[in-house]
C-alpha cells in the first residue's frame, strides 16, 4: 500500500488553512509549482479529490475535509515522536495548543499564566477562545489540543478532567431598584429584568439551569453578544444577571458600578478539561490540571 508522506499531509494542511496556493506554498517554502505537484501527488496516492480547482478559488471537497480531520492527528502525533525521539521527556514541554472559552479566558487566565510560565519555561502556549461548541469541534478535528471550558457540556470521544466548582453570583449595580441583593429573591423579580448572553454561549445554559430560572417572561429574550456587553448593560442598570464568582476583582468589572452577590452553594458551574481519549498528552493534560487547579 502507498502511503502519504508527512511533507504531503503537512502541505494539504496549510492549503486548508489558507484555501489558496500560492499563500500555501510561502507558508510551507516552497514553490507554487512544487507545492501544487505534492498536492497533485497525494490525492494520486489515496485515490481521491481533495481539491476543486478553479482561477480565483479552492474549494476543499467533502472527502478532503475527512482527510484533513486525519491528517492533523497524524501530523500531531508524529511531532509527538520527534519530540520523544530528541530526549523532549520535560513535562509540559513543547508546543500545547490549549482552547478556552470567554467566560474562564479574561478571569482565570490573567493570573494562572504568569505562573504557568514560570513553572514551565519550555512550554509554548497556544491560546484560541471561542464559544464552546466550537472549541469541541477543533479539538474533535485536531486543531486544538486540551480545552479549558465549563462543565457539564455534551461531548463524546473525549476525557473530561473536573478541577473545581465556580459558584454564580447575582451581578447588578449598586444602588439599583430592581432587586435587594441582600434578600434576593427569583420571584420577586419583574418581568424581562434578567439579562443573559445569547444562545451559543455555554454560560447562558449552565446560568439557566444553576440558578433555577424556570419562568422565561423574566428572562430577557435580546441577548447580550459579549461579555463586556453583558456587564455594560448591568451596569446601565437594564437588568440583572449572573456571573460567575470568578469574575471578581476582573478587568472587565474594573471602573463599573457592578456588584457581586453570592447565591449560595447549589448554584454554580464545573470548571474542568477536556481532550481526545486515548491522547498520548493525557498525562500531561492532568498536570496541567493539578497545576490550574492549584493556581486558579
Amino acid at each position: 500500500m502507498r502511503l502519504p508522506t508527512i511533507k504531503q499531509l503537512q502541505y494539504f494542511l496549510a492549503l486548508t488553512e489558507t484555501g489558496h496556493f500560492g499563500r500555501a506554498a510561502d507558508r510551507c517554502f516552497v514553490s507554487q509549482s512544487a507545492f501544487s505537484n505534492a498536492i497533485q501527488e497525494l490525492e494520486a496516492t489515496l485515490s481521491a479529490p481533495l481539491v476543486d480547482r478553479t482561477n480565483r478559488n479552492v474549494t476543499i471537497t467533502a472527502k478532503g475535509q475527512e482527510v484533513a480531520v486525519q491528517a492533523r492527528l497524524v501530523v500531531r502525533d508524529v511531532e509527538s515522536l520527534v519530540e520523544t525521539a530528541r530526549g523532549n521527556d520535560k513535562p509540559l514541554a513543547g508546543e500545547l495548543r490549549l482552547g478556552v472559552i470567554p467566560t474562564i479566558a479574561p478571569f482565570m487566565l490573567p493570573g494562572a499564566l504568569p505562573k504557568l510560565r514560570k513553572n514551565y519555561p519550555d512550554l509554548k502556549l497556544l491560546l484560541a477562545e471561542d464559544q464552546t461548541d466550537r472549541i469541541v469541534r477543533r479539538l474533535m478535528d485536531g486543531e486544538l489540543d486540551v480545552l479549558l471550558l465549563a462543565l457539564p457540556w455534551q461531548m463524546q470521544g473525549v476525557e473530561e478532567m473536573p478541577l473545581f466548582r465556580d459558584p454564580f453570583c447575582l451581578a447588578s449595580r449598586e444602588g439599583t431598584k430592581r432587586v435587594d441583593p441582600e434578600n434576593y429573591r427569583y420571584n420577586r423579580l419583574d418581568s424581562d429584568s434578567i439579562l443573559l448572553l445569547e444562545d451559543g454561549h455555554c454560560l447562558r445554559e449552565h446560568a439557566l439551569a444553576a440558578c433555577k430560572l424556570r419562568d422565561t417572561e423574566k428572562v430577557r429574550r435580546f441577548g447580550a453578544s459579549s461579555l463586556l456587553t453583558l456587564i455594560e448593560m448591568v451596569d446601565a442598570d437594564l437588568g440583572i444577571t449572573f456571573l460567575p464568582e470568578m469574575a471578581q476583582g476582573s478587568a472587565l468589572l474594573r471602573n463599573t458600578r457592578v456588584r457581586l452577590s453570592p447565591l449560595g452553594e447549589r448554584s454554580y458551574r464545573t470548571i474542568g478539561l477536556a481532550w481526545r481519549k486515548g491522547s498520548r498528552q493525557a498525562d500531561e493534560f492532568r498536570l496541567l490540571g493539578d497545576f490550574l487547579r492549584d493556581n486558579a
